[in-house]
Formats: C-alpha cells, structure tokens, sequence
C-alpha cells in the first residue's frame, strides 16, 4: 500500500483542440483517480484530422531529460502508457521508461492510422519502431488499421468471422504483450464489438456496442485512457474493456445527440462523472 493514487507516466502528443491526445488522457485518467504525468512527445495547435493546417512542435529533445530528472527524483510509476508518437526514436524513450519501471503497467496505444490509411505523420521507419516497442508492452490497443500495421499484413475493410478474429489476436499477442485489445471491429454477425485477448490464460474476450453513424476523433485516446485506469484500479482484463467501451460510447451518444461538429471531438466533458462510479460490469462475452 502506498499514501498516494496510482501514478501514470503518459508519454502522449497535446492538441490544444478537438478532445485528442493529453487533453483527454489526463482528465479521463484523472477522474478515475489516477496521478497523471504528462510526457508530451509533440505540442499540436488541433489534432491533425480536417482542421486546416495545423501549428506542429517536435519535442523529441524534451523526453529523455524527463526521463532521467524522473529517475533522479526516484519517481514511481504504476503505470507507463504511450500513445502520439512525432518521430521514430520516441518509441526507444518509450521502451527506456518501461524497462526503467519493470513491474509497472506498459500500455502502448499504437497510434499509427485509421479506416485503413495510416496518419500523414506516420512514416515506414515509425511503422517499423513501433512493431518493434509492442514487444516490450503488457497491453497494445490498436484499432483494425493498426492491427494490420503491426502484423504488416494488408488492411480487410470487410466485417471479421470469430476464428479469423482470433488468429489475429493470438498473432498479436506472440509479438510480445498478454493483453491485446482490437477498438472498433465489425464482427460478421453484424455486430460492433471491442475484442481482446489474454494470452496468459489463452481467453478471447468481446464486448459490443451500439453503431452511430458519425466518426470522432480522440476516441481511442480515452478508450485507452480507461483500459488503463480500470486495470490499475484492480479490474480484471474483460471487465476493463467493459468499461472503456462504455464509457467511449456514452460519450458517442452524448455527442451525436447535440449534433457538434464531429472534428471538434466527443463530449466526454459531460459524462466525466460515470468514471466515479465503480459497478462492476458484466457486459463481455467470450469470443
């Protein structure tokens, strides 16, 4: 026991606007009662998806002096959880942060592309460097675009069968982590589902939602933001997915209903307070 909440070092881009990023890990993170310490790997005046030309700052040269200033303050960590990298050799300050705190949590949200496209910020050299830091990660929460990156097989638009589904998540997990997560599947049945995979205990694991027809940006970021509160807070692998993937379509539903601009962001802002609530959900299936 300690005399102080979880500490998470998040090393994550910041976009001043549009929900992405830091400024949605650490409101998210911090709701659930864990100390948040921002790393920020860029500063970004929106995020990068439709907003015009975006004001961009490397900070490379910033996150390994973060680094060893933390290791000389002898800072703890429960939790180590990465996610906008700028540039490829941010993934080797990742993987010193882990093997710096070993018995910390790694969660590494591989933020690479999405609807089968990768990012315009995300070259063949970051491709290969985070191939290369999933290995060193206890939890990777790609999303279906991600996924193929990783595993450098070609993108499937088409809805995904239970076994191939499997494949896919048991090949992840030989990459290194034991916890893998795919956002935002469309299974062959019809569904839309949150899938994972424990591979300590060999167990697949699904949980649906409710479609709404609208795309947000940010939404990964605070699925992964709770992933990683809830496992920290002692939820087991299932009910952690439960959580974040209700809570990620809470504030889907809260924002379609407004009809916002679907550039600016979810309205996690207004939902916030369902994080406080610590029921245990049941809402995951075996895959």
């Amino acid at each position: 026991m300690t005399d102080r909440p979880p500490r998470v070092a998040a090393i994550h881009g910041l976009a001043g606007f549009g929900r992405s990023s830091l400024a949605v890990v650490v409101p998210t993170l911090s709701a659930m009662g864990i100390q948040v310490c921002p790393v920020p790997t860029a500063v970004l005046s929106t995020h990068t998806g439709g907003l015009g030309e975006v004001e961009y700052r490397d900070l490379t040269d910033y996150i390994r002096p973060c680094f060893e200033h933390y290791q000389r303050l002898e800072l703890g960590f429960e939790g180590i959880y990465s996610g906008f990298l700028s540039n490829p050799s941010q993934a080797d300050d990742v993987a010193a942060f882990i093997a710096a705190w070993p018995d910390a949590l790694a969660v590494v949200d591989p933020v690479m592309g999405d609807h089968g496209k990768p990012y315009r910020t995300c070259t063949p050299a970051l491709m290969e460097r985070m191939r290369s830091l999933v290995r060193s990660a206890a939890v990777i929460t790609p999303n279906p675009t991600e996924a193929a990156i990783l595993l450098g097989e070609p993108y499937r638009p088409e809805p995904l069968a239970r076994q191939p589904l499997k494949s896919m998540l048991a090949r992840l997990g030989e990459l290194g982590p034991r916890h893998v997560v795919i956002t935002g599947v469309e299974l062959a049945s019809g569904e839309c589902a949150t899938v994972g995979y424990d591979r300590g205990r060999n167990a697949f694991w699904y949980v649906e939602y409710e479609y709404v027809p609208a795309a947000y940006p940010g939404t990964g970021d605070i699925f992964a933001s709770v992933l990683t509160g809830a496992m920290l807070r002692g939820d087991s692998f299932p009910i952690a997915m439960a959580r974040a993937t209700r809570f990620v379509e809470l504030a889907i539903k809260t924002t379609f209903s407004y009809g916002t601009d679907t550039r600016y962001g979810v309205m996690f802002e207004r939902c916030l307070g369902w994080l406080t609530h610590d029921e245990i959900l049941k809402g995951y299936k075996p895959l």
